[in-house]
């Protein structure tokens, strides 16, 4: 059976882990930054070095494409993405995009022209890390956020996703038909690795509830004010907190919660604060669940406001619907990894991924590899070369079989 050159995908790896490297060893390339468009320009050239041509689309999705038998028929696709958390790894997105790339450079080596076209396609913002939503880039091509409010969303600074992507936008159409959709990816979690299996055949993805709040109570003077007289809203949001950790436990083991961000505005040494902003992230692989974990969010949470003397408002920021992929995407997936002898086992993915939103447009499925200790959105996320040659073997199979050749 066909496989990659693993050590050249290996090289390739690490030489698109110098654009944005960071002094720790992990990367920086905030989506729509100088660094992602160095990335992305390392990757145009390696692709058009590979025979292929590119193009991107109204919210910089960029696709590089090799021509098959049938010009006619809908491509299939492959990618992930290059941007990165803050201070992210080397492998979350990039091997995805890299892998696919590798797929194409061994089918070069060995002659091969697939009946379908193959595409690789580098989402924009897929990490939220720069612009929220997160899978920004596949939202907007899929149709599940309009294209305008895509381009309106700004950063901290005020910088809107349009202004970013000046010069950088290109004439292919948005929601263009696909054949199919594969994305490779790390876990991202400790499952593989505990389990001594180097692939994960993902069957679907669980659902995301994002929702953010804001605890308003009294600033007043740290020294002068009784503490039965406060109107605290740190305390009473520290309080939210400690039963959202609670609430998890009542949802095990497959409900999640996070509170990964948490803001006092105005903040001072000597002050109580007054106001207090955090977000809440739910996950949970079944809808009704995360119906009944975000009712009970809302309910506990006001609970704790109103017995300290406090307001809370919740707003939802943004759901995504647990789903599931496509069986014969998948058989795909199980029939590649069967015939290399791979040991594997099924699995839902916890993260979010672009293939989510591509599940809604076109047949798609997903394969994992182990990441060390479970590490992701970590400098010292690491993945080992033997499972990232693996898993591109997998690719390789599962689009071959799809694509025909």
């Amino acid at each position: 059976m066909l496989t990659v050159n693993g050590p050249r995908l290996w090289n390739s790896l690490m030489e698109m882990a110098k654009v944005g490297a960071t002094a720790a060893g992990g990367n920086c390339r905030l989506a729509l930054s100088a660094e992602d468009f160095a990335g992305r320009a390392l990757f145009a050239d390696w692709c058009h070095q590979a025979g292929m041509s590119l193009d991107t689309d109204a919210i910089g999705n960029l696709f590089a494409r090799r021509a098959g038998r049938d010009p006619q028929a809908r491509p299939v696709v492959m990618g992930s993405h290059l941007d990165t958390q803050p201070a992210g790894g080397r492998f979350d997105g990039v091997y995805g995009v890299l892998a696919g790339l590798e797929v194409v450079r061994s089918l070069n080596d060995a002659g091969i022209t697939t009946d379908k076209p193959l595409e690789i396609a580098v989402w924009t913002n897929e990490e939220g890390a720069r612009f929220t939503p997160a899978m920004l880039g596949s939202a907007a091509f899929c149709g599940v956020l309009p294209l305008d409010k895509a381009l309106a969303m700004e950063d901290a600074q005020g910088i809107s996703v349009a202004t970013a992507l000046a010069g950088h936008a290109g004439s292919l159409p948005l929601g263009r038909p696909f054949d199919a959709y594969f994305e490779l990816h790390i876990e991202q979690g400790p499952i593989l690795e505990q389990a001594s299996v180097p692939i994960g055949v993902v069957t679907g993805g669980q659902a995301i509830c994002w929702l953010n709040v804001r605890v308003t109570g009294q600033p007043a003077h740290a020294g002068t004010t009784p503490m039965h007289l406060r109107r605290d809203a740190l305390f009473a949001a520290s309080a939210m907190i400690r039963q959202l950790e609670q609430l998890a436990e009542a949802f095990a083991p497959h409900g999640l919660v996070t509170v990964g961000q948490l803001l006092i505005p105005g903040s001072s040494r000597n002050t109580i604060p007054g106001q207090v902003r955090f977000t809440v992230d739910l996950r949970h692989h079944q809808d009704a669940q995360i119906a009944a974990m975000e009712q009970r969010t809302c309910a506990l949470l006001q609970q704790v406001a109103a017995q300290r003397g406090l307001t809370v408002d919740i707003q939802p920021h943004w759901f995504s619907a647990a789903t599931p992929f496509d069986p014969d995407c998948i058989a795909a997936v199980g029939q590649a990894v069967t015939a290399l002898g791979y040991p594997h086992r099924e699995m839902v993915s916890g993260a979010g991924h672009d293939a989510i939103h591509l599940a809604r447009h076109c047949p798609s499925s997903m394969i994992f590899i182990p990441c060390v200790g479970g590490l992701s959105h970590n400098e010292a996320e690491d993945a080992l070369p033997e499972n990232i040659c693996m898993g591109a073997d997998v690719l390789l199979g599962a689009v071959l079989g799809r694509a025909g050749g």
